[in-house]
């Protein structure tokens, strides 16, 4: 009986070499994980239920298996490097982009606004105030323009009225002091006459 044992152990062992050893292949291999189970699924012998599978293989499928996983691992770590970069370089974008709106807004409002007696007025509003006052002293110069030239009238009035009351006065001082000439004569006529007589 152990020689029947021995003998189909050895059939056995030596089918299962012999059937990984004799595979052919003439198919491109699948070099996937998926692939690579599929494939040792395939060569692997079958022990009632179980499948047997050569330890070398298991451990090259193994090995896959890990190099597989790690290098999953570097990309998601690559990756995970990469957005956290992109995530700083939008967040530095955003302060940009926010210090950029406020320097913009200063920028707006220093443009739209002008510095009056150290009060910052918009355009409007400095406008209006400009115009007020360059109206207002217009106005200004009109009335006293008016008041000069109505009083420039009154005053040429009045030297003319002047002048009219001196040659009035000049005339009745004339006619005066001929009158009083007249009657010095008339009385040194009457003193002759008295003195005479």
């Amino acid at each position: 009986m152990r020689f029947k044992t021995l003998f189909f152990s050895v059939l056995f062992i030596s089918s299962a070499i012999f059937s990984q050893q004799t595979e052919p292949q003439t198919t491109l291999e699948d070099t996937s994980l998926k692939g690579q189970f599929d494939k040792i699924y395939r060569i692997s012998t079958t022990y009632q239920v179980y499948k047997v599978i050569d330890k070398d293989k298991f451990l090259k499928l193994k090995k896959n298996v890990l190099d597989s996983l790690q290098d999953a691992k570097n990309l998601i770590l690559e990756k995970e490097n990469l957005l956290q970069t992109e995530r700083e370089n939008i967040k530095k974008t955003k302060a940009d982009l926010a210090e950029t709106k406020a320097d913009l807004e200063s920028s707006n409002l220093k443009e739209n606004s002008i510095s009056l007696f150290g009060i910052q007025l918009s355009k409007i509003t400095y406008n209006l105030v400009l115009w007020s006052i360059i109206v207002i002293s217009l106005l200004a110069l009109f009335y006293f323009i008016y008041k000069f030239s109505r009083s420039n009238v009154l005053t040429k009035q009045a030297q003319s009225n002047l002048v009219d009351v001196e040659q009035e006065f000049e005339v009745h001082r004339k006619k005066s002091i001929e009158r009083e000439q007249k009657l010095r004569r008339q009385l040194q006529d009457e003193i002759n006459k008295h003195r005479n007589n």
